[in-house]
């Protein structure tokens, strides 16, 4: 049964993807465009048994479905809005990575 969640858990769920680089990656990927697994793994350069497991914890936040197609099974972002966040995101990671407003940025690497 598929159930709308709250804004707060959403974005537990999001974040919790964002969480690991391989998750990242595979989002960034279907948010070029759809792809079957073995072809993502292979782009991604994993296994496709650790790609599975990724895709899993995917699903099971709701940022990407997995859509029948004959015998196989290609993966999507669940809404085509979230390729648009992850491109903002991504740019506002850029942008702050580049501002030093951690006073102690230059010899302890915080922020």
């Amino acid at each position: 049964m598929l159930t709308i969640t709250t804004d707060v858990d959403g974005l537990a769920r999001f974040g919790r993807a964002l969480a690991d680089p391989i998750r990242c990656r595979v989002l960034l990927a279907l948010g070029e465009a759809p792809a079957y697994p073995a072809d993502l793994a292979d782009a991604l350069g994993i296994s496709r048994t650790r790609l599975s497991n990724h895709l899993a914890c995917l699903r099971d936040c709701g940022l990407v479905v997995a859509v029948p197609d004959g015998r196989r099974t290609r993966y999507e972002l669940s809404d085509p809005r979230l390729g648009h966040a992850l491109d903002d995101l991504r740019t506002a990671v850029i942008a702050v990575e580049t501002d030093l407003t951690c006073p102690d940025a230059d010899t302890t690497g915080c922020c």
